[in-house]
């Protein structure tokens, strides 16, 4: 496996990570590389909430992964903490070099260290690979996902 570094995203990797969340079928659709303000201001929420915990993975001083782990107090299981991983993307040049498990473990370590009980994620339905990669490292399909756009 290639040499990754893990580490916080800074303001100067965004161009980077809305690169790659833009370069797949369904992310064509949904996002703008060519105007960054919104994801600007976006990452300025993230970066003052102690509860948002986006990171890039780097290679050779380029970035090449990203997701983004939410931290969530709850009542419900106990009062349980959860955490839900969104957003997992790899540049297509690392993909099956190990990088996406290896931000993945790094998610459920982070997770572990934050106290959480249970690591939630979701996928889109019509992303079937990433529903084995999930799979393969433990995550169960146990509930039915919905969306409304408002």
């Amino acid at each position: 496996m290639s040499d990754f570094r893990i580490r916080p995203a800074s303001s100067a990797d965004i161009p980077a990570i809305v690169a790659m969340l833009a370069d797949d079928p369904l992310g064509a659709q949904r996002e703008s590389p060519d105007d960054l303000t919104p994801y600007t201001a976006a990452f300025e929420r993230l970066a003052g909430d102690p509860n948002q915990h986006l990171v890039v993975a780097e290679h050779d001083g380029r970035v090449v992964g990203s997701l983004q782990l939410t931290v969530i107090p709850g009542l419900s299981r106990r009062g349980a903490t959860r955490s839900i991983i969104e957003a997992v993307r790899i540049h297509a040049d690392e993909r099956g070099s190990g990088l996406g498990t290896r931000l993945i473990e790094w998610a459920v370590d982070e997770s572990r260290r934050q106290n959480c009980q249970l690591v939630q994620l979701t996928s889109d339905a019509s992303r079937t690979d990433a529903r084995r990669f999930y799979e393969r490292l433990g995550f169960e399909a146990s509930h039915v996902g919905f969306k409304l756009s408002i």
